[in-house]
């Protein structure tokens, strides 16, 4: 747990990335007003919670009141293939209202939107109801595959061993035996249907019956996705076969139609729970969605319009940016001898993967949702010949020689098919190369860039990489909103949201006006009008229009921050305000928050701008505007960059760079922050010490114009490595800080004598990366670790000799960190060498000057 007053308590597993980590979050009236049982239940922490002085007492009153905590540790903990997990607040209440209803034998519905954790709430609630009701089965019921084959995932990545029914025939077997207690059904699909066959399967489960039937144990059934029309006749037709006493909890990650409500309700009871989209992405729990509807066909009406769909598409590029992809571009353009809409879509498409971070970079992929498999594996054929090599198809169809026979020689649609799909399969069976291809999808996104489906995957398929779904068909209600949820997973700070991009603008929006939109860019009617309007509230927003709100609040925010800055705010002042006084050895660490918040929130515009460079005029900005916001943006890439240089915290970030580096040099060609990038691996002190005063050479030009600037900046990355190396040998590094204060105070009294200052500099940075290039030690001192103890033990040779030996021949194996064993080697072997030579008051600095020796663990 980590907490702050201001922000509360963050919780998580232990290993688990920052961006991951929960914040508790109560039930309250305001929010909750129809969970009357929840109310009730959590008053009396309430009450106490609300008394408390900041929000880090109130959580704490919260989440660790005992009764909860040790709730929350029995019940709501799993291993998920050997990958700790707890549950979100919204879990947790969830599966707390269930077991209410459970308690009190009623049914119900827990509708806990797409990506919020519906298949953990199912194996909560499962391990919750077999404690409880020792006599317990229960029986999870789905009529898609991706489905079935992830409930069987989940469950067996926590250990329970789950069976999964082969027919309707075999699932009436195992409910007239007493074992297993926990099974899944799958509403089988007959012929190449996607859709499942609930009344052949109704038919195969009563023709399945024995004479002598009889359900064996109290059942409890599942209902996977519950929101499906046929799930009532489901309903029934499991009554029939379990008996009345059967309990049915529906679980739905989409909201009911606003036709079907009322007999769904009658059907399962009333919703047990609820957590809808727009909570789920003010939790942070999954990503908001950005809309825009391409009218590709006016784009491009002939061959000749191509090139200006990739001078509109390319216009926010740096020049040379632009001109390394016109290269692949005229490759491309030679490809297609005709310009139907297909090609005209995959124009676009490939023009995404050349421009949009994630997809440019390869941490993010994409989905391709065609109308038909004829369309699909056009689509993939296209994108083939175009260079796209890392793209599939994912459908219903499997290619048999049987639906060939008879179409002759011709190209026909069914032969068509059947030939690409042949060599896509490459002698693969296409189980095996979807799971291939699947997998390549979520673990190596840059290895599989695009996947094309028609029905398959827009259901139960959980790919934190994807970021953008194209869609090339004609969707609504139920089918839509799942689809579109395929890409609202987390998955690393450089994904903010899930993309949709709508070729048959789904929602009419190509044919309003552009002020058309309602009130806050929201889309719930057209493609939605079967919903309730408050279900889908704040579901998909507008690209264009939220990401120029994004951009001029990124850009407001940085302005903001460097605000406080002093005139004439050349490097110098930005360096003076972001590092400190290099004078004075504590502001580095004292200005660190500012340098945090300076980095967060220019990252953040770089890519707030290079989202929507490329569309600034449709966004309504006016040309002076859009010259002016570029500027801005690459003056403070530039003051990231020197700022990540003067305060040495540029090796540091080096993990972030490569991303980074694609989108300026795109985007925003910023020359400063160019030159610093090209530092590679090594920091400034360490370029110092390799080529000497020839390495200033590779200071940007802005700072190497200014000497104060210049010599401010070496001295932070100077002062750094002291502080950094110290615990390794306090008194060397103590030294070497009172030597970089004495240049430092030559520099500032005598300004003429720069130059003489640059030397001696330049040797002290060679002396304090380089300890061993001193004459100060003796030939036998001639480690690391022996300097340190040289330097610590009043610079006696003998006694750190004689320590060094014993340390190495005394110490236990992995002892640095183990406590008994760091106890052996402090008692039993460093304090007997201290007392013999009357050091013994040495004893804790010196133990902790031989645990930061790498050459001792």
């Amino acid at each position: 747990m980590a907490g702050q007053n201001g922000e509360g308590l963050r919780y998580a597993a232990i290993d688990t990335p920052e961006k991951y980590y929960l914040k508790w979050k109560e039930i309250n009236q305001k929010f909750n007003p129809n969970d009357t049982y929840l109310l009730e239940l959590t008053q009396p922490i309430r009450e106490k919670a609300d008394k408390a002085d900041n929000l880090l007492d109130k959580n704490i009153i919260e989440m660790l009141n005992r009764e909860r905590l040790i709730d929350i540790m029995h019940n709501f903990v799993v291993f998920d293939r050997g990958q700790k997990k707890l549950c979100r607040p919204n879990q947790y209440f969830g599966i707390k209202a269930a077991q209410e209803s459970i308690r009190k034998r009623q049914g119900g519905i827990l509708w806990h939107t797409q990506g919020s954790g519906k298949s953990l709430l199912m194996v909560w609630l499962t391990k919750w109801i077999r404690e409880y009701n020792p006599n317990a089965r229960v029986l999870i019921v789905t009529d898609r595959d991706e489905l079935d084959k992830q409930i069987e995932k989940v469950f067996k990545g926590v250990d329970e061993d789950i069976l999964r029914t082969k027919s309707g025939a075999d699932l009436i077997d195992r409910l007239n035996s007493p074992m297993p207690w926990l099974l899944c059904s799958l509403v089988h699909k007959f012929g190449n249907k996607e859709e499942a066959d609930y009344d052949s399967y109704f038919q195969e489960l009563n023709n399945s019956l024995p004479r002598d039937f009889k359900p064996k144990g109290d059942f409890y059934v599942f209902v996977d996705e519950c929101h499906r029309t046929q799930s009532g006749d489901l309903n029934n037709a499991m009554r029939q076969i379990l008996g009345e006493n059967a309990l049915f909890i529906g679980f739905t990650g989409t909201p009911l139609l606003h036709s079907d409500k009322v007999r769904s309700i009658e059907i399962f009871g009333k919703y047990i729970h609820t957590y809808k989209f727009d909570e789920a992405v003010k939790d942070g729990v999954v990503l908001d969605l950005r809309y825009e509807a391409r009218d590709i066909e006016q784009k491009i009406t002939s061959p000749d319009k191509i090139d200006l769909l990739f001078e509109n598409k390319t216009k926010g590029l740096t020049d040379s940016a632009k001109s390394e992809l016109k290269k692949k571009w005229g490759t491309m353009k030679k490809v297609f001898s005709s310009i139907g809409r297909l090609q005209k879509i995959v124009y676009d498409i490939l023009l995404d993967m050349e421009t949009k971070e994630r997809l440019q970079n390869g941490r993010g992929n994409a989905l391709l949702v065609s109308d038909s498999i004829y369309n699909a594996c056009r689509y993939y054929k296209l994108f083939q010949d175009s260079g796209l090599k890392k793209c599939a198809i994912i459908t219903s169809f499997a290619p048999n020689h049987n639906d060939i026979k008879g179409e002759g020689e011709g190209h026909t649609e069914k032969l068509m098919q059947y030939e690409i799909y042949q060599e896509m399969l490459n002698g693969k069976s296409v189980e095996e190369f979807e799971d291939e291809a699947k997998k390549r999808f979520i673990d190596e996104p840059a290895q599989m860039k695009l996947l094309i489906v028609v029905d398959k995957l827009l259901t139960g398929f959980d790919a934190p990489s994807a970021t953008y779904l194209y869609i090339d068909k004609s969707m609504r209600d139920h089918g839509l909103f799942q689809a579109i949820c395929r890409v609202n997973r987390l998955d690393g700070d450089d994904k903010d949201y899930g993309y949709i991009i709508d070729y048959k603008d789904l929602f009419k929006r190509l044919e309003k006006a552009v002020g058309d939109y309602t009130s806050d860019g929201d889309y719930t009617s057209e493609a939605f009008d079967g919903y309730d309007k408050e279900d889908v509230e704040g579901l998909l927003q507008d690209r264009l229009k939220k990401g120029k709100e994004r951009l001029n609040d990124a850009l407001e925010t940085v302005k903001a921050l460097c605000d406080p800055i002093m005139p004439p705010k050349g490097e110098k002042e930005y360096i003076s305000y972001f590092c400190g006084n290099p004078e004075k050895k504590d502001d580095l660490k004292d200005t660190e928050q500012r340098r945090v918040d300076l980095y967060k929130y220019v990252i953040l515009l770089v890519r707030a701008y290079s989202n929507i460079s490329n569309d600034m005029v449709e966004a309504g900005y006016k040309p002076s505007q859009i010259e002016s916001i570029k500027e801005d943006v690459k003056h403070f890439e530039n003051v990231r960059m020197i700022i990540e240089l003067a305060s040495g915290d540029l090796v540091d970030l080096k993990q972030f760079e490569p991303v980074m580096r694609t989108l300026i040099d795109n985007y925003i060609g910023a020359e400063d922050s160019k030159s610093i990038a090209q530092f590679g691996e090594l920091s400034l002190v360490d370029l110092l010490v390799k080529e000497g005063e020839a390495a200033l050479d590779r200071l940007p030009k802005s700072i190497k114009k200014n000497k104060t600037a210049m010599a401010e900046t070496i001295e932070n990355n100077i002062r750094r490595v002291i502080v950094e190396e110290s615990p390794t040998n306090p008194v060397y590094y103590e030294k070497m800080s009172v030597l970089l204060d004495e240049l430092i105070k030559l520099r500032n009294e005598q300004s003429e004598r720069y130059e003489e200052y640059l030397k001696k500099i330049l040797a002290l940075a060679v002396n304090v990366k380089k300890p061993e290039t001193t004459a100060e030690y003796p030939s036998t001192i001639n480690t690391q670790a022996k300097r340190a103890l040289y330097d610590n033990l009043d610079k006696d040779e003998t006694l750190c000799l004689v320590m060094d030996k014993a340390v190495i021949y005394g110490k236990r194996d992995n002892w640095a960190g183990h406590p008994q064993k760091e106890k052996h080697l402090k008692i039993q072997v460093v304090k007997p060498i201290l007392e013999e030579h009357s050091k013994v008051e040495k004893l804790n600095p010196i133990f902790e000057v031989i645990k930061q020796q790498r050459e001792y663990k």
